[in-house]
């Protein structure tokens, strides 16, 4: 491939998925069903990982429609739960799969107030990074040799927002609550996992861990954030900001594509846009920011994933 056209990546450069698997979580909407959709199209068994089972029967019979004899599941899982996280993995289990594509993510955006999951954690942490913390470490065995098996962990521009991640409060027990900020550290936390998650697959895997950003996608979360603005403010955004800073979710999933199948990926690395402030164009290896790649605080992380979820890894 050139470098030009490397350069121009785009979802057509998905290569053959035949005899594939890809579990994807949150894929009945948004980017989820974009990535979904694609790696259907090239022949990879579609596993979506939903909270909300009725819609994600709807998206596989949209995927099914678009894309006639695709073989796509659905599989009950809600990541705010640690119990419906183990369920969905004892399932996955059960049946055998050998899975070639983990790709976490689901997640929710700027809960107004401060809300817990099931098992008492910040919403946005404990749904964001905890449950894909715990769903991949008990996935993790059914991918170690499996060739060409990648764990994409999808973050998002916002992880730069929000100063420094505090690692002694990461459930918001000790500190007044701030939705942009939460939201940021969870993002941060997924790309943090993903680089400590890489330098212990190094060791021994097939497997590698690779993060992606959408970039400013056209999502309902997106779309979300814009209708709590003022009547000026989306007037403003609409007119100027949208255009400049937004792409459709079918672009936003490109980065994530690319992470899941370009044979040029290296484990460790993060995928974005490459246009202007990383918000939309053809995706490219990117930058995180300061704090997510402290391994010291990476390792801090993961010990108090490990003791927050009770999950070990293989590795």
């Amino acid at each position: 491939m050139s470098r030009s056209a490397h350069e121009q990546w785009t979802a057509q450069q998905v290569p053959d998925q035949s005899g594939r698997t890809a579990v994807i979580t949150g894929a009945n909407t948004g980017i989820g069903f974009e990535t979904a959709l694609v790696l259907a199209r090239q022949g990879a068994h579609v596993v979506l990982a939903v909270r909300d089972t009725a819609r994600g029967a709807q998206a596989k019979e949209r995927l099914a429609a678009a894309v006639p004899g695709a073989r796509i599941t659905v599989q009950s899982l809600d990541l705010s739960s640690l119990r419906s996280v183990r369920a969905a993995a004892e399932a996955l289990g059960a049946a055998g799969l050998r899975i070639d594509l983990l790709i976490n993510n689901a997640g929710i955006m700027y809960a107004k107030q401060l809300r817990r999951t099931a098992d008492g954690f910040e919403l946005h942490f404990g749904t964001n990074h905890l449950g894909h913390f715990a769903l991949t470490g008990l996935l993790l065995e059914r991918m170690l040799e499996v060739p060409g098996s990648r764990i994409v962990t999808v973050s998002s521009m916002g992880h730069r927002q929000g100063g420094p991640m505090d690692l002694g409060d990461v459930n918001w027990t000790d500190r007044p609550y701030n939705p942009t900020a939460a939201y940021a550290h969870s993002k941060r936390a997924n790309v943090m996992f993903t680089y400590a998650l890489q330098r212990r697959l190094a060791q021994r895997a097939a497997t590698i861990a690779v993060a992606a950003h959408p970039g400013g996608a056209d999502t309902g979360g997106s779309r979300r954030t814009t209708a709590d603005r003022s009547r000026m403010g989306r007037a403003l955004f609409a007119g100027l900001v949208r255009p400049l800073l937004i792409q459709s979710p079918d672009r936003g999933a490109w980065p994530i594509l690319r992470a899941a199948s370009d044979p040029a990926v290296e484990g460790g690395q993060y995928y974005g846009p490459g246009g202007f402030l990383q918000s939309k164009g053809h995706p490219k290896a990117v930058t995180s920011n300061a704090q997510s790649c402290d391994e010291a605080a990476q390792h801090r992380l993961w010990q108090i994933s490990q003791e927050l979820t009770g999950v070990r890894f293989p590795v």
